[in-house]
């Protein structure tokens, strides 16, 4: 059976593939023709390369299998990525974004940071990193010239949607978008998963945005969901 590939029907630049047996996978076009960033495949249709994007390497990738109906991040989008680790998602906006987008990295991690200045941004000239803890948003803010569209935050902190409203303060656009990969365990490992997210949207609503969903995304990754929100 040959690979077949069709472009998402709700989001641009994203793509589902038919694997050989039938498999079905997400995948984006390859911004780095002949370069992986994790080890994913790469597949090759009408002279064109692409990544498989793993739902079990990526939150993102995992919501959109579950559902998720909101994607705002498109050709020429502008990210704020809130702890990119060493770029497996970040990668994928990239190549979503394209060459008219940008996607600037925040990391504490020197390591993670390292692995993703040299098998990654390197190789993208629409990517940034920064050494920096994203709950200072202060310390990294002068190096963004402009307001970008999309805030996407996976970190392991106890107060995540606090620290994303505090980056959205001053470095979102007006109307932009949240993206909350919510790892409950880091925020209060004695309440339920689903008491988490409701606490995290409600800190969200009362900083003044507007929760559009909650995808829980099990089997991707456990106690965990993706929250979108809109200002």
């Amino acid at each position: 059976m040959h690979i077949r590939l069709r472009s998402h029907p709700q989001f641009k630049e994203i793509y589902q593939a038919m694997l050989e047996g039938g498999a079905q996978r997400l995948a984006t076009r390859n911004l780095t023709p002949g370069l992986t960033v994790y080890g994913e495949r790469l597949i090759h249709v009408k002279n064109v390369e692409y990544r498989i994007w793993d739902a079990f390497r990526s939150k993102l990738a995992g919501a959109i299998i579950k559902g998720l109906q909101n994607v705002p991040i498109g050709p020429g989008s502008q990210v704020l990525y809130l702890g990119a680790a060493s770029g497996t998602t970040p990668s994928h906006i990239s190549d979503i974004i394209g060459d008219t987008g940008h996607v600037y990295c925040i990391e504490f991690a020197s390591r993670s940071l390292r692995d993703l200045v040299n098998n990654v941004a390197i190789h993208r000239s629409n990517m940034s990193p920064f050494l920096e803890d994203a709950r200072k948003p202060e310390k990294y803010a002068i190096f963004i010239p402009r307001k970008v569209d999309v805030i996407y935050c996976d970190v392991a902190q106890p107060e995540q949607a606090k620290l994303l409203a505090d980056n959205a303060d001053s470095l979102l656009k007006p109307n932009g978008w949240l993206m909350l990969a919510c790892k409950s365990q880091s925020i209060d490992v004695t309440m339920t998963p689903e008491a988490v997210y409701k606490q995290e949207a409600n800190i969200l609503r009362s900083r003044g945005y507007k929760i559009h969903e909650i995808v829980d995304l099990e089997p991707y990754d456990k106690a965990h969901a993706m929250i979108i929100a809109q200002q």
